[in-house]
């Protein structure tokens, strides 16, 4: 597998959140004082330490995938070549896929990665968003119904083509724009 460079530990989006929260730190600090801002600061640790196996496992999900699916597959399906189908292939994925961001993210880096079409990358998170079954099972028949969910989920059903095919002209304009370091 090719080495890819790594990103930037520290970026504009990094640095520009490094500041939100530090600011909104010492803004807590001296107009709630150290009570809050510990107890702020203990629940957060928790949760980041909580979320810490979810984003181990989904990385290690993505850089598996990255080593078992031969590439040569995934540019038949999914790549630039693959049309229609690797648009509906990726809503289908996306549709059956599991799990949160944490998961369906590093995947979708791994197809990228292996050569996905930037359409099928789409139509795959787009898909999860707003097709995901494991969500409409868990959250959204107790709450709304079956009426409700089947017709959300019928009408949901273009947005990842429209989306995929989408992406394909606006990521050739961005590309010419603004080419890749």
């Amino acid at each position: 597998m090719s080495k890819r460079p790594s990103p930037p530990v520290l970026d504009w989006s990094t640095g520009f959140l490094a500041l939100l929260v530090v600011g909104a730190m010492v803004t807590v600090f001296f107009r709630d004082g150290a009570g809050p801002f510990v107890e702020i600061m203990i629940d957060n640790s928790r949760l980041f330490v909580g979320m810490m196996p979810n984003i181990l496992a989904g990385c290690l999900v993505g850089a598996f995938i990255a080593l078992l699916l031969p590439r040569e597959m995934v540019n038949r399906w999914l790549g630039a070549e693959s049309g229609f189908t690797g648009i509906l292939i990726a809503t289908v994925a996306g549709a059956i896929l599991p799990g949160g961001p944490f998961t369906i993210f590093p995947i979708a880096t791994a197809l990228s990665v292996l050569g996905a079409d930037i359409a099928a990358i789409v139509a795959l998170i787009v898909s999860w968003s707003v097709l995901g079954y494991s969500r409409a099972l868990i959250w959204e028949l107790p709450f709304f119904g079956v009426d409700f969910v089947g017709w959300r989920m019928l009408l949901a059903v273009p947005l990842p083509f429209i989306a995929g095919y989408l992406s394909r002209p606006l990521a050739r304009y961005f590309a010419s724009r603004w080419p890749a370091p």
